[in-house]
């Protein structure tokens, strides 16, 4: 059971830096490899997943994502659009057939995805806004 653990720990870390490299790196998806990461150390460390639910950037993609309220509109929309835009630059750059029928084939389905996730309404996002700041 300890090697399981092990092996969570490395793979929350390793997908955690990429996903910070990602923030860089245009066709690296941060939010995704932070999940990815929020998700291994859920099965290895609490420790490490407290730290991360309350990482000042991290911890509101991870609270978002487990929560039942949804995702903000605007925050779905920037995702799809960021993901055609790698997408589209990756079928540029690689120009190969089988691999443009693949990006295509993953972007509508993370799309479908996104598209049927619940809303969360903008108002609720700011009325948090001002209990933090206010």
């Amino acid at each position: 059971m300890q090697g399981k653990r092990i092996l969570y720990l490395m793979l929350g870390w390793f997908s955690l830096i990429t996903g910070i490299i990602g923030i860089f790196l245009p066709l690296l998806p941060t939010t995704p490899l932070v999940l990815l990461a929020a998700w291994c150390f859920s099965k290895s460390s609490n420790r490490f997943h407290t730290w991360l639910l309350e990482h000042k950037f991290f911890g509101p993609i991870v609270r978002d994502w487990q929560s039942s309220d949804g995702i903000p509109k605007h925050a779905r929309n920037r995702a799809i659009l960021f993901m055609w835009t790698g997408m589209a630059i990756s079928i540029f750059i690689v120009s190969r057939f089988w691999a443009t029928i693949g990006l295509i084939v993953i972007g509508l389905c993370v799309t479908t995805y996104l598209m049927r996730m619940p809303l969360r309404s903008e108002n609720t996002d700011q009325t948090v806004e001002k209990d933090e700041h206010g």
